[in-house]
């Protein structure tokens, strides 16, 4: 997969391009039917596959007050698209000055000055430009003048299908399905556990005095944390120059805590993302790593003592051995 870097080199593939844009937060199934759609519309034609995303989310720049949390970061979003069969993937660079830019000149900078498109693939609810201003209607428009086609598809369910408008599988459905603690629903639309990665930082070690330490992990403030509560996941430590998995990293099974520890703090705590790996003691301070959230197990809650908080966790880290034995991996 080749990444291009926007400002700078153009590829203009002399074979043309099927190309696909959006912010594509999460690679979800329905983002997967699309670069399936594009890629195999590209090999039947002869054409190289592309998609266009940005380096940040659109809404970050323009409405940074109502901006979506996002489901992976830009790292996260490539490591997922090594894996589509895309052959080149443009990344925007996304400013004021970007977000000024007509949805005409868009076109012409980067559909057809850039990646010599021949075919362009969007969800038919697509808009894109200054405040919006270009759509699909106006994509054919301007195809029909520069040499490419255009396709608008209707958003699909979690089986790949075109789904109704309440059951279509989007980035908003699922940031909505996991800040109401759905996490199954969230996953299936996914299809894969929902992951977040950040480094491990120092804590207060109240985990290690009452039997449990974890490993804390900073959480970026763009990013969205699951509903409070108890998770049974996996931690994967991350190559650090990289921040990626390595081929050898074990999958490190565990019991993860999204909360304020309402036991300990009354108010104004901050939530942390809390990580205790089971049945193994590991020193993971300053490491970059990966939580995959598999199982929801229950929600947050105060206890009336420290003893009744111990007794319940050690049915928490019980119930998470039992549910990852059952998964495959």
């Amino acid at each position: 997969m080749q990444i291009v870097r926007n400002p700078g080199a153009c590829p203009r593939p002399p074979e043309g391009t099927v190309v696909t844009i959006g912010a594509y937060d999460g690679l979800h199934l329905g983002h997967r039917h699309v670069v399936s759609d594009v890629c195999e519309r590209a090999r039947s034609g002869g054409h190289r596959s592309a998609l266009v995303t940005f380096d940040r989310h659109p809404g970050q720049v323009v409405r940074p007050e109502s901006a979506p949390l996002l489901l992976t970061n830009l790292d996260q979003r490539l490591e997922l698209l090594e894996g589509t069969g895309i052959d080149i993937v443009m990344v925007i660079h996304f400013d004021a000055q970007r977000a000024t830019e007509s949805a005409e000149d868009f076109v012409n900078e980067v559909l057809v000055d850039c990646l010599n498109t021949r075919h362009v693939v969007v969800g038919e609810d697509f808009h894109f430009g200054h405040r919006r201003s270009g759509n699909v209607a106006l994509l054919a428009e301007m195809g029909s003048e520069s040499g490419f086609g255009v396709s608008g598809v209707r958003l699909v369910g979690p089986d790949g299908e075109p789904a109704r408008d309440d059951a279509q599988v989007s980035s908003t459905a699922i940031r909505r399905a996991l800040h109401e603690g759905r996490l199954a629903d969230a996953n299936a639309m996914l299809g894969r556990p929902h992951e977040m990665r950040g480094p491990v930082v120092t804590g207060d070690g109240r985990g290690r005095e009452i039997g449990f330490p974890t490993a804390n992990v900073a959480i970026g403030p763009e990013m969205l944390m699951p509903a409070d509560g108890i998770y049974a996941g996996r931690l994967i430590r991350l190559e650090s120059s990289q921040g990626v998995p390595s081929e050898s990293t074990e999958e490190l099974p565990s019991a993860v805590y999204i909360g304020h520890r309402p036991t300990f703090h009354t108010d104004g705590a901050a939530t942390l993302l809390e990580v205790h790996v089971l049945d193994l003691e590991a020193d993971l301070y300053g490491e970059q790593v990966a939580v995959r959230f598999e199982h929801r197990i229950r929600g947050d809650q105060a206890f009336d003592t420290v003893d009744a908080l111990v007794a319940q966790l050690s049915l928490d880290c019980d119930r998470s051995r039992e549910l990852l034995r059952q998964d495959p991996s």
